[in-house]
């Protein structure tokens, strides 16, 4: 599912005991139609999304997202009813794949977050290194230069 619209609370972000990244805000989405009595888009109702964040895209959300910025979400829906006393409501919520600005509203500065994975380099010869020369050449090469690591 893909939504757009206003980051309407300050992104809340937090690290699992397992040290899971995790930031969560509510999304306000206007729905805006056409009518043609008056000639004129006019506004049809706000709906209300919890959006939730995982991994590298909650550590980027926190430096990148704020409240009022707008935004284009990708990810799953869920559906969740709640009942508390006399109280029952619905919460709609989207597990984030993707997330960015709205760049219809305005522009924006993209900085690709680099991180390094320790990679074995291999002798000439496989045949001819010991297993101390072969931990002894390890070395953190930049995913820019490999395959991207999504997480």
């Amino acid at each position: 599912m893909t939504l757009t619209g206003l980051v309407a609370t300050p992104p809340r972000h937090i690290i699992t005991a397992e040290g899971l990244a995790v930031t969560s805000f509510r999304l306000a989405s206007n729905q805006r139609r056409f009518d043609r009595k008056k000639n004129a888009w006019v506004d049809a109702g706000t709906n209300w999304y919890g959006i939730s964040t995982y991994r590298q895209l909650a550590t980027n959300i926190v430096g990148s997202v704020q409240k009022g910025d707008r935004v284009i979400v990708t990810g799953r829906l869920r559906i969740r009813d709640w009942e508390n006393g006399e109280r029952r409501g619905t919460n709609i919520e989207i597990d984030a794949d993707a997330l960015g600005h709205d760049l219809s509203w305005g522009t924006a500065a993209f900085t690709r977050s680099v991180q390094s994975v320790a990679v074995e380099s291999f002798p000439e010869s496989a045949g001819e290194a010991t297993s101390e020369e072969t931990e002894s050449e390890t070395e953190s090469i930049p995913v820019s230069e490999e395959i991207p690591v999504p997480f």
